[in-house]
């Protein structure tokens, strides 16, 4: 039945009506006429029994109008008394119809009102969702901030009560302190210059008030820290020869899980301990030949996990390991060896949710156990593990980063460790010592000994200049760095050279910052990278509200962290910036993303803590490498320099390896493959 079920038999006598002599020369619109002057039609049918005969013939009906049908055959009847019911029956028909419809406007007007409100409330309750989840991951991050720091207390209070670390640390002091003039080792970075004259070190007075030697005074800490073997009754006894023999176990013919082991007569010893970047991070290639005999020592080059990574795990097999390295390096290292644990213990309890088993290689426990460890040993001065002396010298490359000059008899092999010659803002270049010149073997990293560098200073400027670029625009640039080392440096050049613009530091690499300043707050140049335009970042607080600037933090190749709630924000808008400031890994986001630029892709797809999503790619996208290994030119300088009787390269890629070598051997320097020496 139509609205009015009326209204066709209306139309259809407004027709006939209108046909009639007396309208004609009028203009009327049957279906108006038949609205305006219903009740004249209604009166009209009801009297004039001619005209319903005439709507009869007028009116048709198809056959799927059955209402039509019935409405007429009691509107146009003959008998007027059933016209008339039939009138009043479709008139209140059409009452109650016009009621329905108007109660039905009413009750969508209402549920479109009812929807609006649910739809704003189930905005603000997505909002909340994101806000609490937002907090929570802040509270995590807090939880875990929190828990690293415990350890490193943990492990510092430990030490205080350590006499062989003590002793140790004491001796470092005394060591470094007197007599250190502008040429001394540990002296040759400015930042860490002492005036000549300078008081002695408080150490050195007490001894000297007690009517104690210097001398006397570090024979004594060196007898704690290596106690004299007691005699034991004259035996024949099978000894090794002691001359050096060395042998890479890691980090060789790849870029990282770098390691080294050394052997003289008895002793064994390993010169790095890293891990192989990766999900799982993975201990050094070979490292089950080290592990196969007692080890009385590790000497660390540099606090990257690289380098280091997996020193807790050969305390939790050794529990006496001397871990001997600069003090800038044993300060650094517990808090990469807690971020690692962390990243480890985070795998197994999803692995385990799995159902699978994914046995970390060391947890928390066996962090405060390493730290506990750490011997601090200053650059230019000389330690004795059993038959093997060891020195430390300046390496550039990061805070602490040292070079390893290896001495058993009359052999010595010189281990750059990651090297640079350049200075940077947080670390001067390599310092070689005469006790590495001439040296036996030289055992060099090759990181990039293909690749010939811009100068250091029009890297800086280019980047200055990229910055400012996207930064006077209004837009915002993400730069996901190295935690250790990296960032640090970058925030130093944005602090010092573009102090106008907003600097934020993220994640992990905004608390090794602060340990930067506290390891270096007694030099003459200390660091000072927070303050000025350069602060911590707040998530999830800075995440939408910090519009404009500079956000530098973890991790370097995107393959998590911080950088990729950033990454989320920032890629999406086309004013902004996106700058890769390292090496990227072929597997990690960073190098996917360089690929997907390549390739001109709309969006980058991520993972966002478990979730798939899909970025636009609006905003530029560049590398600008801040490289902190010497380059080609860079390394043929440390070769000629140090002068080795044989040269082996590690820590780089076989291919450029051997085109290296090819360019070493031209220009005199005999070179040895990659393996074991003695």
């Amino acid at each position: 039945m139509t609205s009015d079920p009326l209204l066709p038999i209306l139309q259809a006598a407004a027709r006939v009506l209108l046909s009639r002599p007396t309208m004609a020369g009028a203009e009327h619109d049957a279906e108006q006429f038949a609205v305006e002057r219903r009740p004249v039609i209604i009166d009209a049918l009801i009297k004039v029994p001619a005209l319903r005969s005439k709507v009869r013939e007028e009116l048709e009906i198809r056959h799927d109008q059955p209402e039509l049908h019935t409405s007429s055959s009691l509107i146009l009847s003959t008998d007027d008394d059933v016209v008339r019911a039939g009138l009043r029956l479709l008139e209140l028909l059409n009452r109650s119809d016009t009621a329905r419809e108007t109660l039905r406007t009413r009750l969508q007007t209402r549920i479109s009102g009812l929807r609006g409100k649910l739809e704003m409330e189930k905005g603000r309750h997505e909002h909340a969702v994101k806000a609490l989840q937002s907090a929570r991951n802040a509270l995590a991050d807090a939880e875990k901030r929190a828990e690293e720091l415990e350890t490193q207390v943990a492990a510092l209070q430990r030490r205080l009560h350590d006499p062989h670390v003590l002793a140790s640390n004491l001796l470092a002091i005394l060591q470094r302190s007197p007599d250190l003039t502008r040429e001394s080792a540990e002296a040759r970075d400015p930042r860490n210059e002492r005036l000549d004259g300078q008081d002695p070190s408080p150490l050195i007075v007490a001894a000297e008030t007690a009517g104690i030697a210097s001398d006397s005074l570090v024979g004594a800490l060196q007898a704690i820290i290596s106690p004299p073997q007691p005699q034991a009754s004259p035996q024949v006894t099978v000894s090794r020869e002691r001359t050096l023999r060395v042998r890479p176990l890691g980090g060789a013919t790849e870029i990282g899980g770098s390691c080294v082991l050394i052997e003289a007569g008895e002793t064994r010893l390993l010169v790095d301990a890293g891990l192989i970047p990766g999900d799982p991070a993975l201990p050094p290639r070979h490292i089950d030949e080290a592990l196969s005999e007692p080890l009385q020592a590790v000497v660390i080059t540099h606090a990257h996990t690289d380098h280091c990574g997996y020193v807790p795990a050969l305390t939790t097999r050794f529990p006496s390991l001397r871990i001997l390295a600069t003090p800038e390096t044993t300060a650094l290292m517990p808090r990469m060896w807690a971020d690692s644990a962390k990243l480890m213990g985070e795998r197994e309890r999803l692995h385990r949710r799995w159902g699978t088993d994914s046995e970390p290689l060391y947890q928390r426990d066996a962090v405060e156990l390493t730290a506990r460890r750490c011997e601090e040993v200053p650059f230019g001065v000389t330690r004795t593990i059993g038959d093997i002396t060891i020195e430390l010298f300046p390496a550039g490359h990061i805070l602490g980063a040292a070079g390893v000059v290896v001495r058993a008899g009359d052999q010595r092999v010189v281990i750059t460790g990651d090297i640079s010659g350049f200075r940077q803002e947080t670390v001067d270049g390599y310092s070689i010592p005469d006790s590495a010149r001439e040296a036996d073997l030289l055992l060099m990293e090759s990181t990039c000994c293909a690749e010939e560098h811009d100068p250091r200073e029009t890297r800086v400027k280019d980047l200055v200049r990229a910055v400012d670029d996207v930064y006077a625009a209004g837009g915002r640039v993400l730069i996901p760095a190295f935690a250790l080392g990296r960032a640090q440096e970058l925030a130093m050049i944005m602090r010092t050279r573009m102090p106008h613009v907003p600097v934020l530091l993220d994640g992990m690499a905004a608390d090794l910052a602060s340990s930067f300043e506290s390891i270096t707050g007694d030099r003459h140049s200390p660091l000072r990278i927070f303050g000025g335009n350069v602060s911590r970042a707040e998530r999830p607080e800075h995440l939408d509200m910090f519009t404009s600037g500079v956000v530098i933090t973890t991790s370097g190749m995107l393959t998590g962290g911080p950088a990729i709630e950033w990454a989320a924000r920032i890629l999406p808008e086309s004013r902004s910036a996106l700058f890769l400031s390292g090496y990227q890994d072929e597997e990690s986001g960073g190098a996917r993303l360089l690929r997907l630029v390549e390739d001109r892709a709309s969006h980058l797809t991520i993972d966002d803590r478990g979730k798939k999503k899909e970025i636009p790619l609006r905003a530029r996208i560049e590398m600008m490498r801040l490289s902190a290994h010497a380059d080609k030119r860079g390394l043929l300088d440390i070769a000629d320099e140090v002068g080795a009787r044989q040269t082996m390269l590690v820590h780089g890629l076989p291919r450029r390896q051997q085109d290296f070598r090819q360019i070493l051997e031209v220009r005199g320097h005999r070179c040895v493959a990659t393996g074991p020496w003695q």
